[in-house]
């Protein structure tokens, strides 16, 4: 897709992307029943997070085959989710079982541009683990297919679906913290710190940024470092876990939006903290919050203007789904209520030919600021998003 039609797309559909939380409605108040399938494969990211067990628990939703090349892993998933009917090869099933939806449950993504493109191929909405696709080469193939067929994507950035962020929201626009200034996330810079973590848990921060920022940046300005030397074409690897090609133990992000807010995305190897640092800060005229990654993972606000607790003798409060200082009344908060909320919401989206709360758009946006990293880098300068290269960037570097 031509990068300018790109951004007059994105622009149309934005605040469909952006819509505010609405109440939790049960996908049993849907009308349609929908044939669901589930693709999975043992060993080369298997099932994610458990993205198929909730499709069991939803009333509206008939749950019909399962596809796995792994033989062992096809017999245990068929006996998890009592199933009698399973297949070695996913475009089989979706050949036969004339499906409505289908979960792309494996976490590598390697396979999510081809399993995507034989879904579209067959007709079928998509619910699916993340990170998105690999370039933006391959999310502007997706993208064509299913805005082709009029087709729904749902990512599951479970957070995104999160109760507490909608009370988060909420208490912004009541100004809470005043007027947002400048957002800050970090990954968990373990093992994987830099550019594995930019993608693996950088993904999740860009889903929040996005929603504190006002919807998508602008314009990013990076550096990514390997062991303190810019990268070079010698630094590129395969990436673990089927991300691509990848280089870099340390990088600083840094993105503008479209209304003034800044956002930043650090991550070095091996300076992880206990607990960790993987969260968003959002920093306000009045007062700071942070808020983790995660269905129902609490937030915490200080209400001091200096945000130095130690210089007002302010204290962090905890926010919940119910707002601050108050018992969180839910216990749904793992990944399977996050599962269940994602794809409810996707199910009435379907329904009301409306963007699900996490779809395409937002999919390819985050993939967008991950690789707008790696070209600022490769450039050494900012660049403007929508992203002209979509080519992978480390696949241009010379030298």
């Amino acid at each position: 897709m031509n990068p300018l039609n790109r951004r007059s797309f994105q622009t149309s559909l934005l605040a469909a992307s952006l819509v505010p939380f609405a109440p939790h409605v049960s996908a049993a108040a849907t009308q349609r029943r929908f044939r669901v399938g589930i693709i999975g494969a043992t060993g080369r990211g298997d099932y994610g997070h458990a993205v198929d067990v909730p499709f069991t628990k939803i009333p509206n939703v008939d749950l019909v085959a399962v596809a796995d090349a792994d033989p062992t892993g096809l017999e245990k998933a068929k006996s998890r989710l009592k199933l009698d009917r399973g297949y070695r090869d996913y475009h089989e099933m979706l050949e036969k079982e004339k499906l409505d939806l289908v979960a792309i449950c494996p976490r590598w993504i390697d396979q999510h541009h081809a399993m995507l493109m034989a879904a579209s191929e067959a007709n079928c909405h998509v619910y699916m683990e993340k990170p998105f696709c690999r370039t933006l080469l391959e999310c502007d193939d997706v993208a064509q297919a299913c805005n082709k067929r009029g087709l729904k994507i749902a990512i599951a950035h479970t957070a995104q679906y999160s109760p507490v962020l909608r009370t988060v929201m909420q208490l912004v626009e009541e100004g809470a913290i005043g007027k947002v200034l400048e957002l800050r996330g970090r990954g968990k810079e373990d093992h994987r710190g830099g550019a594995e973590d930019l993608w693996v848990l950088g993904s999740h921060i860009f889903g929040l940024m996005r929603s504190f920022g006002g919807g998508n940046p602008i314009e990013c300005f990076a550096r990514i470092t390997n062991k303190s030397e810019r990268i070079r074409k010698s630094h590129v690897v395969d990436g673990n876990e089927g991300l691509g090609l990848l280089a870099g133990d340390h990088l600083q992000a840094h993105y503008r939006f479209g209304n003034g807010i800044e956002g930043s995305f650090a991550s070095r190897k091996g300076v992880a903290a206990n607990p960790s640092r993987f969260a968003l800060q959002v920093f306000g005229s009045s007062g700071l919050l942070e808020i983790e990654s995660g269905y129902l993972a609490p937030a915490f606000i200080l209400r001091d203007g200096s945000w130095s607790p130690g210089r007002s003798g302010k204290s962090w409060e905890k926010i919940t789904s119910a707002g601050i200082s108050k018992p969180e009344p839910r216990t749904d908060g793992n990944y399977e209520g996050g599962h269940l909320a994602a794809i409810q919401d996707l199910l009435e989206a379907i329904e009301q030919d409306r963007a699900p709360k996490c779809g395409l758009l937002d999919a390819i946006a985050i993939t967008e600021m991950i690789m707008a990293s790696f070209e600022s880098e490769r450039l050494s300068k900012p660049v403007e998003l929508p992203l002209v290269t979509r080519e992978h960037p480390l696949s241009l570097l010379t030298n």
